[in-house]
């Protein structure tokens, strides 16, 4: 189960949204003919991704930033950017351009100083946008809790898009990574389940300033917990696919 879109448009260009993306996929696509060369990749890594023990004893503190824009394959990359894209221009459109880019850059710097707390002896490389695209997360969930979310579920052969509102989805994604924190031993490697949850965490928290500006919870009296403008509606198409009629 993932998303692929939101029913919660934007009222300007999110232009920090797209430059992020751009980062992204031109900094991957600048490595990803080293990849398969183990030597090189290492190399790169232990330069620019967050490894803990460096950062316990009081090095590389600038990989709490360059760690962002690394990314270990193709559905690593794609996975982060479609998150980013659906959750980061309302974000981006509620605090403005610069503000916006402040905000990722110190929801990715949070969640990866909490991988760090959880895990300060392991000297596995952690790298990957999703820190910060997990406060961006849980800022939307704090300003457009009701926000229409389509999902796309895929469960063996079986293929569906639905609606739910956004808490839901952000909901049962926040409870995957928390339960994920709990079961799994950062030092081993893996997913970092913790710079998730705590990315999630201090994006909210980093959100609440605006929150109260815009009204607090007679913000969501006003608009019910959905975005402040008419949301997006999208027409689905019928198939082309001919129907067969039952003998």
């Amino acid at each position: 189960m993932f998303p692929i879109r939101d029913h919660n448009p934007s009222g300007r260009t999110p232009y920090v949204v797209y430059l992020l993306m751009a980062a992204n996929i031109l900094i991957f696509l600048s490595y990803v003919g080293i990849m398969s060369d183990a030597r090189l990749i290492n190399q790169l890594y232990y330069d620019y991704a967050i490894i803990p023990a460096r950062i316990t004893d009081g090095f590389a503190f600038e990989t709490l930033v360059t760690s962002m824009f690394l990314h270990g394959g193709w559905m690593h990359l794609a996975g982060n950017m479609l998150f980013l894209w659906i959750f980061g221009d309302n974000l981006e459109d509620e605090m403005g351009h610069l503000p916006f880019l402040l905000f990722y850059t110190a929801a990715g710097i949070g969640a990866g100083l909490i991988h760090v707390f959880t895990a300060p002896g392991s000297v596995v490389p952690t790298i990957g946008a999703s820190g910060a695209i997990a406060g961006v997360m849980g800022g939307y969930l704090l300003l457009f809790p009701k926000a229409r979310v389509d999902i796309l579920l895929i469960l063996i052969v079986y293929f569906r898009i639905f609606t739910i509102p956004a808490f839901i989805m952000l909901g049962v994604w926040l409870a995957m990574q928390f339960f994920g924190s709990l079961a799994s031993n950062p030092d081993e490697g893996g997913v970092a389940y913790w710079a998730h949850t705590g990315g999630f965490f201090v994006g909210l928290i980093l959100c609440i300033p605006i929150w109260l500006r815009r009204g607090g919870t007679d913000f969501w009296g006003r608009t019910h917990g959905h975005p402040p403008h008419p949301e997006h509606k999208y027409k689905l198409t019928q198939s082309r696919i001919p129907r067969v009629p039952r003998s």
